[in-house]
């Protein structure tokens, strides 16, 4: 967004995903992973991939389907049209990829840890990171903005989970005067 976000981000690791979620401006038509080396970047930036890994114009077409799919959920939790069902699979073939398992870390704390390398690995990650949200009850608040032309992601802290937009003053604005505007032209 260009106008500061007055959100609070995602909590812990949930922040990631929303960033990942984020990498595709669809309003502004930014695209940051538009090539196989913008992916490495991205997830070496953040510590998930080893900055002189391969990636494969396969792996770019798997991180944006897993982007998709997570995406889909996030519209879902806000009410929105998205084919969850597909989501769902999409991130069962991620976690079985990246080889996902259940680690004890200690007496009281369980890890989901991918078993495979590479770019499998690094978004197998990312997928644990929503099974620990799943978890914890904070994946529901991850949503997709209302407004149709941007569906950005941004993570709902309100009591009640009843945000809408992704930013109120701007999105919120633009899509009740857009409904206004139809309201009145179909009553002429």
């Amino acid at each position: 967004m260009s106008v500061a976000d007055p959100r609070e981000p995602a909590p812990g690791a949930l922040r990631l995903v929303e960033d990942f979620l984020n990498t595709n401006d669809i309003e502004g038509d930014r695209e940051q992973l538009a090539t196989p080396g913008a992916l490495r970047d991205w997830l070496a930036e953040r510590g998930l991939l080893g900055p002189e890994t391969a990636v494969a114009s396969e792996d770019l077409t798997d991180a944006i389907e897993l982007r998709d799919a997570l995406r889909a959920l996030a519209a879902a939790h806000n009410h929105l049209p998205a084919d969850a069902a597909n989501a769902v699979k999409v991130l069962n073939q991620a976690a079985a990829n990246a080889q996902l398992l259940p680690r004890l870390t200690s007496a009281q704390e369980l890890a989901i840890e991918p078993q495979a390398s590479g770019v499998p690995g690094a978004l197998g990650r990312i997928v644990a990171m929503v099974h620990q949200a799943v978890a914890d009850g904070t994946l529901g608040g991850l949503k997709a903005c209302e407004r149709n032309s941007g569906r950005w992601a941004f993570y709902d802290q309100s009591k009640n989970q009843s945000g809408r937009w992704c930013h109120p003053a701007i999105c919120g604005n633009r899509e009740r005067s857009r409904r206004a505007y139809h309201r009145r032209r179909t009553t002429r």
